[in-house]
């Protein structure tokens, strides 16, 4: 019982509050839609759409938004519109799943784990995978770097754009390289449970 009311306390960062928050970043920035189109190379119609909360950003989207507006990708994940994020500064953090503030797509459910830190070289997503099958995605997700994948319960298919898979079952983990197109199926009977840590390093 004691677990369920924990998982309620979970806060849902919708796709309006996303969508108040990138315009508000934007226009602090000086950008119109069109500018911040050719410089994140994200579709206006996508970016009007989520700015009227009409449509949910993948990872690569707001790694792309956040590299055109020049602001750290923690700025644009912080639900509550929160001082400028800070940095390690010698510290050592500690954070829970449960209370995490939660982003939602059609295919995927991500926690995005100590996004009040600017200036990480890891991202680190505790990720509910909804998808089971590639119709669900109108294109590959793709971002520059690296990504790691270790599932927390069920199973999953990570396919990528070149025709390769990977299944992994509970306690298995991989590694790739995240520029190459790729979608995560869940193959168990409920939705998979992932942590991935994504890394714009490509060295």
């Amino acid at each position: 019982m004691a677990e369920k009311a924990d998982a309620r306390s979970q806060k849902s960062f919708s796709k309006e509050a996303m969508g108040g928050r990138l315009r508000a970043i934007r226009k602090e920035r000086g950008f119109t839609l069109k500018q911040l189109s050719a410089a994140s190379g994200v579709a206006l119609s996508t970016l009007s759409k989520a700015e009227l909360g009409q449509t949910a950003l993948s990872y690569e989207k707001f790694v792309a938004i956040s590299l055109g507006l020049n602001v750290d990708m923690a700025v644009l994940l912080q639900a509550r519109d929160n001082p400028v994020p800070n940095r390690l500064n010698g510290q050592a953090l500690k954070a829970c799943s449960l209370g995490q503030d939660e982003y939602q797509t059609d295919t995927y459910r991500h926690q995005f784990l100590f996004s009040e830190i600017s200036g990480k070289v890891m991202t680190p997503i505790i990720a509910t995978i909804f998808s089971r099958d590639l119709a669900e995605f109108t294109e590959y997700i793709k971002h520059p770097g690296q990504e790691f994948t270790y599932v927390v319960s069920g199973a999953v298919r990570i396919v990528f754009e070149t025709g390769n898979e990977i299944s992994l079952k509970r306690n298995e983990s991989a590694y790739f390289d995240s520029s190459v197109g790729h979608v995560y199926l869940s193959t168990s009977k409920s939705p998979a449970r992932v942590l991935a840590v994504c890394t714009e390093l490509t060295g």
